[in-house]
């Protein structure tokens, strides 16, 4: 119970989140309660808490319980050693951080050889007690008397003392937390290149000789050293001042002028040099990575959540090409409902140049499957392939669509896809997943690792385990954020909404094989191992369009339907009507139809429901054409384009200007302001005007500028 309220008490302070909100999201989190579920359909005990709070909450406790696991193993190490005083107990048990929480264990860990146990066998603990007594009498004195067979001389018995005393400076809180302050405010970030690879570090020039301020380096940079760093071709140091650093030191140990006093301070230099300055630069590497980290993550969450939320086209007849030269370009159609209808290959291009019998082919194909788009993969010869499309005369007219074609290859390989397409090859997989990701970005690119997708920052140097857990819980959140079609929806997408998983995902997409189409919400409970709390959580997000209850196809919960039955029985309609008639919906008083569980935040959520039910909030995809330009070779300084962004950073974002390699617009070229976060001005796949301001061919670098431009 006490552990329960230290953990409220704490997470409360740490999140600026009452205990009482706490308390309740913690304890649907333990009932299994997921957070989208707990975000959408659990606010009256939350107090409304978003997604954002309620994921901090659950990491949080994580943190906490790992926290008090360390404690145990800790306490119950130092017991074993029979060296745990009231004392210790208490200030283990009292202590609330990590470094701290070692600091204490330091002095009982078992350590390997040391100068300072070589010292204490060879007798000389009592002289180093000695000398921090700091006493006025000669050294020599005190010192012969510890000459043995291992201590020839007095200078030996005095290095033996003070690799003690540098032991005990590193193993003391107050001196760790004293050269903590120095690297927290004071430590500079240094790299330089390592001997003998300037030629392989090309591209890490800019880390040749360079220093910062560790508070102020942003975390791109701080990974971009650490990179270079794991790569053997940059050496990298973290250190505040060292003449401060120790004179720290010996304001803590010396407190008077004596001979003493003078040993002291060689102990203080040692023990900064050797041991305490070493340690505490570990830590500060561990925690200035783990910060870059977060951030790095943060960007790719965010970037990740833009692409899944991207404006689909929606169910049209698509025909997706896979661009190619020499191995021609792989042609797939789609049905509205995104099933293969039919695959060839064309060779327009070099070599072959068949341009017009792939021209009669392609439009053979829409002519006969009534193809409303056309999409192209903006990989190899894809400018080309729109070139050439837009060269064919069709009536009517499909729009065309360039698609990001990252992850394509990944999926094509997959075992999702050989599911879904077993006797197909990779060429055809990935045609489809061109042209399905236009119709529906979200439900395709669900499919694939996200770390494939190519929106992040630092992806592969970043913390794999907290990127995975980042991600999988944006794919969560957009999921269940726009709703999923319950009868056309793949085992991929399903597995992702609240409440299901990969095997009940599966038992879904078999019952619907087996039996046909849900026509009701109530029909999942008949899915084998899908009982009442797997129903709670997913039913909300599942959408059944046509289904004979109207309210099937929207995001009101079914614990709600009686709700909006005595909605309609007050009102004298059907439900139907609630649906399509404001006039009817205005006249409702949500106060009337509050319950014990259901509050007003709820009753606004479903009237507001109730008036665009099952809407899909994304907005509609819009065709983008490029400029003339087709290689970086084409551009010229000052040359204004169209681009599309593909990616954004802390320090800026990508823009793609169809020359097969993306440039950079940095922060400073955004606006003619400050601009502190870059998503504050574009956004993914946003369609915008950006000048040419620098062109390094070798390099592979295109700086462009969007300043009064858009």
């Amino acid at each position: 119970m006490q552990q329960h309220q230290t953990l409220l008490n704490q997470l409360s302070k740490q999140l600026t989140i009452s205990t009482k909100q706490i308390s309740n999201t913690l304890n649907l989190l333990d009932e299994g309660a997921t957070v989208p579920f707990i975000a959408r359909y659990r606010k009256e005990a939350t107090m409304g808490l978003d997604e954002v709070a309620i994921e901090a909450i659950r990491l949080a406790a994580i943190q906490f319980a790992a926290f008090e696991k360390r404690k145990a193993y800790i306490l119950e190490t130092i017991a074993s050693l029979g060296k745990l005083t009231p004392s210790i107990e208490l200030s283990i048990n009292n202590c609330a951080y990590p470094n701290e929480l070692e600091d204490l264990y330091l002095p009982f860990k078992v350590k390997r050889k040391t100068k300072a146990s070589i010292a204490r066998e060879n007798g000389l603990e009592p002289l180093a007690s000695w000398l921090m007594k700091e006493s006025y009498q000669e050294l020599g004195i005190e010192a012969k008397s510890y000459l043995s067979n291992a201590i020839k001389t007095e200078n030996e018995a005095l290095q033996g003392a003070r690799d003690i005393i540098a032991e005990w400076i590193n193993e003391d809180l107050k001196a760790r937390n004293a050269i903590r302050l120095q690297f927290d405010k004071y430590a500079l970030i240094h790299s330089k290149i390592a001997k003998g690879k300037e030629t392989e570090a090309y591209k890490y020039q800019d880390y040749f000789n360079y220093q910062e301020s560790l508070n102020r380096c942003p975390s791109h940079r701080i990974l971009a050293m650490f990179r270079g760093e794991e790569e053997g071709l940059l050496k990298i140091g973290i250190e505040p001042d060292e003449a401060i650093a120790i004179q720290k030191l010996e304001q803590i140990f010396i407190h008077r002028k004596t001979p003493s006093g003078n040993e002291i301070a060689l102990a203080c230099k040692d023990a900064y040099k050797r041991l305490l300055g070493p340690s505490i630069e570990t830590e500060y590497r561990n925690i200035s990575k783990k910060k870059a980290d977060k951030e790095a993550i943060a960007v790719f969450a965010e970037n990740l959540r833009q692409l899944l939320l991207s404006a689909p086209l929606g169910s049209k007849r698509i025909l997706a090409i896979d661009p190619g030269f020499k191995s021609g370009c792989k042609v797939v159609c789609l049905s509205e409902a995104g099933n293969l209808l039919e695959e060839g290959i064309i060779y327009p291009h070099e070599p072959q140049k068949e341009f017009t019998k792939a021209a009669i082919a392609v439009e053979k194909w829409v002519a006969k499957f009534q193809i409303e788009a056309i999409a192209i993969g903006n990989g190899t010869a894809g400018r080309e392939t729109e070139d050439f499309i837009k060269s064919i005369r069709f009536e009517p007219i499909p729009e065309v669509f360039m698609v990001n074609e990252n992850g394509a290859s990944i999926y094509s390989a997959s075992e999702i896809a050989r599911e879904e397409f077993p006797d197909k090859d990779l060429t055809v997989r990935g045609a489809v997943s061109i042209g399905r990701r236009l119709a529906d970005p979200l439900a395709e690119l669900v499919k694939i690792d996200p770390k494939s997708i190519g929106v992040g920052q630092y992806q592969h140097d970043v913390d794999q385990n907290e990127l995975k857990q980042s991600l999988d819980t944006v794919v969560l959140s957009c999921v269940n954020h726009i709703g999923v079609n319950l009868n056309t929806a793949s085992k991929s997408l399903l597995m992702h909404v609240s409440g299901l998983g990969p095997q009940l995902a599966q038992n879904i997409v078999q019952f619907r094989n087996e039996n046909g189409p849900f026509q009701s919400r109530k029909q999942l409970l008949k899915i084998p191992r899908l009982g009442e709390k797997a129903f709670e959580q997913c039913a909300g997000f599942l959408r059944i369009p046509n289904a004979k209850n109207p309210l099937d196809n929207s995001a009101v919960h079914p614990e709600a339907y009686q709700i909006v039955e005595k909605m309609a029985l007050d009102q004298k309609c059907t439900v139907a009507d609630l649906l399509k008639n404001e006039t009817i919906r205005k006249q409702i008083v949500a106060q009337n139809y509050l319950t014990q569980t259901i509050g007003l935040p709820s009753i606004n959520d479903i009237l507001a429901e109730l008036a665009k039910p099952g809407l899909d909030p994304r907005e509609r995809a819009k065709s983008f054409s490029f400029g003339n330009v087709k290689k970086p070779e084409d551009l010229s300084l000052g040359m204004i384009l169209p681009g599309m962004v593909t990616n954004i950073t802390k320090f800026g974002c990508f823009v793609d200007i169809g020359v097969k390699q993306d440039g950079m617009v940095h922060i400073s070229e955004m606006a003619n302001k400050f601009i502190a976060d870059p998503t504050t001005i574009v956004k993914l796949q946003q369609q915008l005007q950006v000048k040419v301001i620098e062109i390094d061919l070798p390099r592979k670098r295109i700086g462009l500028s969007m300043k009064n431009l858009n």
